[in-house]
């Protein structure tokens, strides 16, 4: 667990923020100058803030209160940046025992057989970095910040120098150091594309605030923080499994609230996978549509309105526990007469997978 609680003031801006970050990605998410790069250099030793308290892994690494300040190496933390920062003299091999040698003694952590294998690099151990892709070059610098055993990583923006294949290629293996390390990760990204697929936890940073903070799913579900993202960014996560491809080409992934069927997916039965359901594919009516080419349509019950304009952001409950958003008029919320308890059927055009 990584406990922060900061406040700095800068010329004209001013940090004041506090958050848990438990075990898995935590994601700080915001756009661009809300604060997110002064958190994790603060959390980095980096930067030394006005006043504050950093905890990780049990160990107080900065308390204004108490004068205690250790400095970035003693923190333990590993710091990948978007440039990787490779050793250009040296090979991948070299560059990644490199980390190692800092590694903290007794620290549980994976050997570099483990990490080569983690992270797809065993065909790249005799080359130097200027032989590497973008994306290869990533993921040696998250090795070698790996095989130091930190208490912690962070990761700014690390795919934020790619283009959108080289993106595509990484994300598997982030995927894999998330759910095989047991090392917490700081992430930053203004791109919801990678927040959806990665984050366990969801951190929203607005001028220097925390305007929402807890489990992706609950934070991504809630209409007063979908209003201060980007239109097309709104929607919801819901999590599931493949159990069958169906022979006209869709694949069918069961979640806790019902079976959802989506284009075909090219994963095996029994895979985890996640959905992003955005709030304008997302159609309430009263009774059960008939006549209809819609396949997903899920039992749910009116939890909360929040007008937005001429629109409303709808949140509803669906039966196992989930919940979805779903952007129409308010012209419509007055018309099927929706409140709070009512319910109705959430019929959802499409499901993307993130």
């Amino acid at each position: 667990m990584l406990t922060v609680a900061l406040r700095h003031r800068f010329t004209g801006f001013a940090l004041n923020v506090a958050f848990d970050a438990p075990a898995g990605v935590t994601a700080l998410f915001g756009r661009s100058g809300s604060g997110k790069t002064t958190i994790v250099n603060a959390v980095a030793g980096l930067l030394r803030t006005d006043a504050g308290r950093i905890v990780a892994d049990g160990r107080v690494l900065f308390d204004s209160a108490t004068r205690v300040d250790l400095t970035p190496q003693q923190r333990r933390i590993g710091y990948v940046f978007q440039d990787a920062r490779l050793f250009p003299h040296l090979t991948v091999r070299q560059n990644l025992l490199y980390g190692a040698r800092f590694a903290r003694q007794g620290a549980v952590a994976p050997s570099l057989d483990t990490v080569v294998d983690l992270l797809g690099l065993g065909g790249l151990l005799p080359r130097r970095p200027a032989l590497l892709s973008g994306g290869e070059q990533a993921r040696v610098g998250i090795g070698r910040a790996l095989l130091a055993r930190p208490r912690l990583m962070i990761l700014d923006e690390p795919l934020a120098a790619l283009d959108g294949q080289r993106r595509a290629e990484i994300l598997p293996y982030l995927e894999r150091l998330r759910d095989d390390t047991a090392v917490p990760i700081l992430y930053i990204s203004h791109a919801m594309a990678e927040v959806t697929r990665l984050a366990t936890t969801l951190v929203m940073i607005e001028a220097g605030r925390v305007t929402q903070a807890g489990p992706i799913d609950r934070v991504l579900s809630d209409p007063l923080a979908a209003r201060s993202m980007e239109g097309g960014d709104v929607g919801a996560v819901l999590s599931g499994h493949v159990t069958a491809q169906e022979p006209d080409g869709l694949t069918r992934i069961t979640t806790p609230d019902g079976d959802l069927l989506v284009p075909m997916v090219a994963a095996s039965p029994g895979q985890t996978l996640r959905l992003r359901v955005k709030a304008a594919e997302v159609i309430l009516s009263l009774s059960r549509p008939q006549d209809s080419s819609a396949l997903n349509v899920l039992p749910a019950t009116v939890a909360r309105i929040e007008p937005d304009g001429p629109t409303a952001l709808v949140q509803v409950r669906l039966d196992g526990g989930g919940a979805l958003l779903a952007r129409i008029t308010c012209r419509s919320v007055a018309a099927l007469g929706l409140a709070p308890g009512t319910a109705c059927f959430a019929t959802i055009k499409s499901a993307g997978l993130v």
